[in-house]
């Protein structure tokens, strides 16, 4: 089963770390999060991904032309019959990857719709090339062979960015949470879809999240699968220090493998 990643994002936001490479080889623990990201789905037994390229998607194609020498002892032989031998085993045994040109100001919804040929089968996930978790994948696609539906989103219970401050009327507070978890969903991504949503995706302007998804919702063809365990996306410096210090200190929740 395809895994499909979106990775052509600008990420202005995080401006500091994708001025010269795209969000998604931004580093974690000296791997990029894209990394991260696949060895999620590895985990649990899918190996075949579509990248979806878009800004600096050369780079994210250097890294995996150059991934057999990066990640393994090598020896080369010089001359007009040059040869090299790799010396290692690295642990992405059977990675299939497919990196596809999508364009530079596609939006999500055309970034899918234009990868269409290398989906096969009537069953496909996909993932933003930017947010971790330990979402157990198997139990995910499950609960999506079961309702049977077009489609799943993955939700979770965001904390608020702010701390919460209940008062009386004349001003005195009764109560102080320091962000607590909020009574609403979001969607997290983690995306398990059945074929026919390419028949949702009418041009390349098309924004997955917006009328795609409002409409499956509104047809009763989308379903939730509710995630309580740890998800967080990288989307400013801040979060790209957290993600990094919960790694440097042997934290990471994500890390299921």
């Amino acid at each position: 089963m395809k895994v499909v990643v979106l990775c052509g994002g600008l990420g202005t936001r995080l401006r500091e770390e994708t001025e010269f490479r795209p969000k998604p080889m931004v580093e974690i623990g000296g791997r990029p999060i894209l990394w991260h990201i696949m060895k999620i789905y590895a985990h649990s037994g899918f190996h075949e991904f579509v990248l979806c390229l878009g800004y600096r998607g050369s780079v994210i194609k250097d890294y995996f032309l150059n991934y057999e020498a990066m990640n393994n002892d090598f020896t080369i032989c010089l001359g007009r019959e040059s040869q090299i031998r790799y010396n290692g085993i690295h642990s992405e045994q059977g990675f299939q990857v497919t990196l596809a040109e999508t364009g530079l100001n596609t939006m999500t919804g055309g970034r899918l719709r234009r990868i269409r040929k290398y989906v096969d089968g009537e069953t496909f996930m996909l993932s933003y090339g930017d947010g971790l978790a330990d979402i157990d994948i198997k139990s995910l696609l499950a609960f999506h062979n079961e309702h049977r539906k077009v489609a799943t989103v993955t939700t979770v219970t965001p904390t608020s960015r702010f701390g919460i401050v209940e008062m009386s009327g004349s001003g005195q507070v009764m109560k102080f949470l320091e962000k607590p978890r909020t009574e609403t969903f979001a969607s997290a991504g983690f995306f398990v879809f059945q074929r026919e949503i390419f028949d949702y995706l009418d041009d390349d302007e098309c924004i997955l999240e917006r009328e795609p998804l409002q409409r499956l919702a509104a047809e009763g063809q989308l379903m939730a699968y509710g995630h309580n365990g740890f998800f967080y996306a990288m989307d400013t410096y801040r979060e790209y220090e957290h993600l990094n210090d919960l790694w440097t200190k042997k934290q990471a929740p994500w890390k299921v493998w």
